[in-house]
């Protein structure tokens, strides 16, 4: 299981409640990666994925369930835990 991070404290800043389906979907790929700065945490992806899905993204709703898959059912959960509480307070 990979060491999880949570967004905020990566580093790089949460998205802001006006983001773009497409933005969320690209910092997601930094997560989902390790790239651009951004530890490797599939959690935070798949919150990233989830959110810009939810804005539109086809490309997010494809690599958060390929992901999903790669995930136990806890980590799915905190994603999903994660990306209501972005939603709460964005």
């Amino acid at each position: 299981m990979l060491a999880q991070v949570q967004v905020a404290d990566a580093g790089l800043p949460l998205p802001n409640a006006a983001a773009t389906g497409d933005e969320l979907f690209r910092l997601g790929l930094l997560y989902s990666t390790g790239q651009g700065g951004a530890p490797l945490d599939y959690v935070s992806a798949h919150m990233l994925f989830n959110l810009a899905a939810m804005r539109g993204s086809t490309e997010a709703k494809v690599y958060r369930k390929e992901l999903s898959e790669e995930m136990a059912s806890a980590e799915v959960a905190e994603a999903q835990r994660q990306a209501r509480e972005w939603l709460a307070h964005g």
